[in-house]
């Protein structure tokens, strides 16, 4: 399965794309701007064992390989929330830094959104951000997220207290359609 949205596709990952994803993913500047869960450096080694991991639970697709004519770019996650958060959806996202400020990643977050709320029973869609990441937030807000809060002082990454910031889009409010999955 594919998602095609404006020249960017969406597609489940393969463990072919583990020398390509440590690649991008072996970047500081793309590991100081998300959880640690992403290491730093990030060794082939890493990539096939993230792969290992999300390949077989992959099903419906919420891990997605982002890609532009059939060249991996960057990633995006799908997290399903459970308990009393079981209508929202949280996503989360890198690019290669090659690609920074070509308007890929507003249009990945469009695809994907639009997605989450076509094939998830859900009515909220949202991402945190790191305050001082004007990208990331500028991408949200072009893919039709609003800033709900900034959260003072609620991340701890690379010794340093910062900011984080969360966006969110609701079902009504969301207008962009998929021409095709």
């Amino acid at each position: 399965m594919e998602i095609v949205f404006e020249g960017v596709i969406l597609r489940p990952w393969s463990v072919k794309d583990a020398d390509r994803l440590a690649v991008i993913a072996n970047n500081k500047k793309i590991s100081d701007n998300l959880r640690d869960g992403l290491p730093n450096p990030y060794s082939l080694s890493d990539a096939h064992n993230w792969l290992s991991t999300i390949i077989p639970i992959n099903d419906p697709p919420r891990f997605f390989a982002i890609t532009m004519e059939n060249y991996l770019v960057g990633s995006l996650g799908i997290v399903t929330k459970d308990d009393i958060y079981v209508k929202n959806v949280e996503i989360g996202y890198f690019l290669a830094e090659e690609y920074w400020g070509k308007g890929i990643i507003t249009k990945a977050i469009k695809a994907a959104t639009a997605y989450a709320f076509s094939r998830f029973d859900i009515v909220r869609v949202y991402a945190e951000s790191f305050a001082d990441n004007p990208g990331s937030r500028r991408a949200l807000e072009k893919a039709g997220f609003a800033c709900e809060a900034v959260i003072k002082n609620n991340i701890f990454k690379n010794g340093v207290v910062k900011d984080s910031c969360i966006y969110s889009v609701l079902k009504e409010n969301f207008f962009y359609k998929l021409p095709r999955i």
